[in-house]
């Protein structure tokens, strides 16, 4: 009757053995996916290493292309040119890139003068163009003109700042930034110095935050008079 009887493990082993060969199946599927991966990566990059290399080369010449047309620009708006106003109102002298144009106006008397600044030419003055550059020696006073600003600074508009300007140092004005100019397509966004000048008020401007960086590095730094 002993014969009979079922032996320990006699129905275990097929399952014990399923186990590997299920884990070896599911490794064989992932090893053989990689290499069907990694191939055709390699075909790829076989078959269009050229194209692939051409469009780097492409992409890098651009990048060095722009750099240099930067710096070149840049490197043609030395060595500065230097406008000098009348004596009568303070001998403002402004030095600004070489290659811009200025056109100046020195026949209103309530604006004795009146200077305009822009890249290449100057656009009319009846255009709705936004400069580069605006100065002017306004016959008003220094705090009359201060006070024109006050609405738009008190409406948040406008922030305002003591400023001195880096060549005259003994005389503190003022930097207006934000809308400070009218009907202009942009908003009228820029930045604005006022600084008392004898009896009058002399006025630099940029019309667009397009032009603050050549405003704070030639214009600003460079600007003298004589109080």
């Amino acid at each position: 009757m002993s014969s009979m009887e079922p032996q320990l493990g006699q129905h275990d082993g097929p399952n014990v053995l399923l186990i590997p060969v299920i884990v070896l199946a599911v490794l064989f599927v992932g090893v053989g996916s990689f290499a069907v991966w990694a191939y055709s990566g390699r075909q790829d990059y076989k078959n269009n290493v050229d194209a692939k290399i051409s469009s780097a080369v492409d992409a890098n010449k651009q990048t060095v292309q722009a750099e240099d047309a930067a710096h070149y620009a840049e490197a043609a708006k030395n060595p500065l040119t230097t406008y000098t106003g009348p004596d009568a109102y303070g001998s403002v002298k402004i030095s600004y890139p070489k290659t811009w144009s200025a056109y100046v106006d020195t026949t209103d008397s309530g604006t004795p003068l009146n200077a305009y600044f822009h890249s290449g030419y100057v656009p009319s003055t009846n255009s709705r163009q936004s400069y580069n550059l605006r100065v002017q020696v306004s016959s008003q006073s220094y705090s009359n003109v201060l006070s024109s600003y006050s609405g738009q600074v008190q409406a948040g508009k406008v922030t305002s700042a003591p400023y001195t300007l880096p060549k005259v140092p003994g005389i503190v004005g003022t930097m207006l930034t934000g809308a400070i100019v009218q009907n202009q397509p942009d908003g009228g966004s820029g930045t604005m110095v006022l600084v008392p000048l004898r009896n009058t008020t002399l006025e630099i401007w940029t019309e667009s935050n397009s032009y603050m960086a050549d405003f704070n590095t030639y214009i600003l730094q460079n600007l003298t008079f004589s109080p």
